[in-house]
């Protein structure tokens, strides 16, 4: 699949950026690495922003279009007592790499970079277009945030999301969404609850309407769950009072078309329903919002509204991917991602023509003993490369192609 010089070259990679904490807001040695790799290797351009993603360009020599391939750098944070070896290691085993990322996911972030120097080499930058790999922040606090700046800076005509796939293509992806529900009573002494209005009470009612609504369903991407991940009543801890307050958070699971009011909408016709009821019933819903420092010092955040995408199979972008896949001995299989990536701002946001494609399972995002197949890994560098010839050589559909070179 790849010389031995060339397969050495993916490993060793995702072995230094295994090796180099980087949990969200804390990726700058990662990305230094990453800025490193580049100027030792060809790249034409290096771009670090103020989020701190980092992107590099591959530029050919005549007219075409910019394919970006995108892959984040932070990874969850590290719970040691729960390994079994150091998450930090990078160590190889029965095949195997070991580390906090390797999986989920600085092993397709190597596999792309070191793609896109053998691309760069194979042609000899005589191909059409450019390509940008970026090695985006804060993937895992606002998936697609960080990478409104990217799109901006690159302008992608199409875009490859590096997220594991298990070398399948895949063509969307659910969104998410943290849904806030909120509850007011009025507060008295426990010993007369009678005199007051119990907001957790008033939650257990909405909450039960809730479960009661039938989940949406797309025919490819399945349901849009709603799972209720934590409550809390205030005051905190209630001794001897009625609280007057209760706040839920839902996990939400987004279809392809859903829009925040379209999200909301069934909750708030429960909401306006109970108040006709109860007269002391008040409820509000809304989408939670956050931000986070980077470590730049520019500060990031946003709602957590998050789309869905997916594009339908027969796309041009989506066969050419697929049979440049196939051509190189990988049986890809065209599927969706369950959980959410990037893709929600450069498809789900921006519409640009996007498809996913990685190393390794879905399942081993976040796991303690995080690995990944150093065969998977090999593959993924070959698979982008593939993609890499397959997508520069499309026109953009209505759109002018930019000069680069």
């Amino acid at each position: 699949m790849l010389k031995e010089n060339r397969a050495q070259r993916v490993i060793e990679l995702c072995r230094e950026l295994v090796q180099l904490p980087s949990e969200s807001g804390r990726e700058e040695q990662v990305a230094d690495r990453i800025l490193q790799f580049g100027e030792r290797n060809g790249f034409d351009e290096i771009v670090r922003d103020e989020y701190g993603s980092v992107i590099l360009f591959i530029k050919g020599n005549r007219p075409g279009p910019t394919v970006l391939f995108d892959g984040h750098i932070d990874t969850v944070p590290v719970r040691r007592e729960q390994w079994t070896m150091d998450p930090y290691g990078g160590e190889i085993r029965d095949g195997k790499l070991y580390g906090r990322g390797s999986s989920d996911m600085k092993g397709a972030v190597s596999a792309m970079l070191a793609a896109a120097v053998h691309f760069a080499e194979d042609t000899g930058k005589s191909f059409p277009g450019q390509i940008a790999v970026s090695a985006s922040v804060h993937e895992e606090c606002f998936e697609g945030v960080a990478t409104r700046s990217i799109s901006r800076r690159v302008r992608p005509d199409y875009v490859v999301i590096g997220e594991a796939s298990h070398l399948n293509l895949n063509r969307g992806q659910r969104g998410r969404a943290e849904i806030v529900l909120e509850t007011f009573g009025k507060s008295v002494h426990s010993s007369n609850p009678e005199k007051g209005v119990n907001a957790v009470y008033q939650m257990m009612k909405l909450l039960e309407a809730i479960r009661r609504l039938p989940p949406p369903r797309h025919p490819v991407l399945g349901a849009g769950i709603m799972e209720l991940t934590d409550i809390v009543s205030s005051p905190y801890p209630g001794a001897s009072v009625v609280p007057a307050s209760c706040k839920v958070t839902f996990d939400r699971r987004l279809l392809a078309g859903e829009t925040r009011e379209t999200v909301l909408a069934p909750i708030q016709a429960i909401i306006a329903r109970l108040a006709e009821e109860d007269p002391n019933f008040r409820a509000t819903a809304s989408f939670a919002t956050g931000e986070m420092p980077c470590y730049t010092g520019r500060m990031i955040g946003g709602e957590r509204f998050f789309p869905a995408w997916v594009f339908d199979e027969r796309e041009a972008f989506v066969q050419a991917s697929l049979q440049a896949l196939r051509a190189i001995g990988l049986p890809a299989e065209l599927g969706h991602y369950s959980f959410c990536t990037n893709g929600s701002h450069f498809a789900g946001e921006a519409g640009i023509p996007t498809v996913g494609f990685g190393p390794s399972l879905e399942s081993m995002a976040h796991l303690d003993d995080e690995y990944i197949e150093i065969d998977q890994l090999i593959k993924a560098a070959a698979g982008y490369q593939a993609l890499m010839g397959a997508l520069t050589a499309l026109q953009p559909a209505g759109k002018e192609v930019n000069e680069h070179g």
